[in-house]
């Protein structure tokens, strides 16, 4: 396991809780909008139910965002990874004169 100095922890920190705020904001939306929906589908359109579809849908990337955040510690090393890139590549572009 590598050790890793205290303010990279803090930053590390920082990071996974602004991920799983994130998650929450993500999630009380998915639960109001749904509402909404299933009110509009039950007595607003139609007569047939069809809330289920964005419902489903949306869960589905409910559960993939917490997937990320939670299980696979928020994704942090391919976002590191692309930072990373982003900023040799701009360091580049500077030498250069670009």
């Amino acid at each position: 396991m590598t050790r890793h100095r205290s303010d990279d922890i803090e930053r590390l920190a920082h990071k996974r809780a602004v991920a799983k705020l994130g998650w929450y904001v993500h999630a009380a939306v998915y639960v109001a909008v749904n509402l909404l929906l299933l009110a509009l589908s039950q007595y607003g359109f139609g007569s047939r139910p069809w809330s289920a579809l964005p419902l489903w849908g949306w869960g589905l990337g409910l559960a993939i965002h917490a997937i990320v955040v939670f299980a696979a510690g928020t994704g942090t090393h391919f976002h590191e990874r692309l930072f990373q890139q982003e900023r040799d590549r701009l360091h580049r572009r500077n030498q250069n004169g670009s």
